[in-house]
């Protein structure tokens, strides 16, 4: 009885694997034929060029610190020589923390760039929805992720289908 239910659950199963549709789309390239995208990256760079030149400048001011300092040594006391390199860790562990709330995990570049992507990703996940439901996919992989996909039929490639209606039009 056990060994019968088990099988029909089976079969049950099978037949509900090979009535599924998948397919998938690369991202990266859909991307790199948006505007949006360009956009949201000359912005992205616009940002980063700017915080790096703020980093460097704060750099410039601890190299400068510190060769004052090597410069007047002989002339400090040792009272004056403890304040002015606790000035310099001071000024250098401001620069490490600038540098980690700008380029760290969760920092001002992450939140930008999920800012700026955020439209750019939402118009093609509102597009693969539309291809899913009109080519009946139960589910769109995405070969530009971390994804590994060792070998990809073209026939359930559905990226034109996705910039098509995204209105990107590739130029032959």
């Amino acid at each position: 009885m056990k060994k019968s239910l088990f099988f029909l659950f089976l079969s049950l199963i099978s037949v509900g694997v090979y009535s599924q549709k998948f397919g998938y789309i690369d991202s990266e390239f859909i991307t790199s034929k948006m505007p949006e995208y360009q956009d949201a990256m000359k912005a992205m760079n616009t940002y980063s060029d700017q915080w790096i030149k703020d980093i460097e400048t704060k750099h410039q001011e601890v190299s400068e610190m510190k060769r004052t300092f090597e410069q007047e040594e002989i002339l400090l006391t040792e009272d004056m020589k403890k304040e002015r390199l606790a000035d310099i860790a001071q000024k250098e562990l401001e620069v490490k923390n600038l540098n980690n709330s700008i380029f760290g995990l969760e920092g001002q570049l992450f939140l930008k760039k999920k800012e700026l992507m955020k439209p750019v990703m939402d118009a093609i996940y509102t597009a693969c929805e539309k291809v899913a439901r009109q080519k009946k996919l139960m589910f769109i992989f995405d070969k530009a992720s971390d994804i590994s996909m060792i070998y990809t039929d073209p026939r359930h490639d559905y990226t034109d289908y996705v910039m098509e209606e995204l209105g990107i039009v590739e130029k032959k």
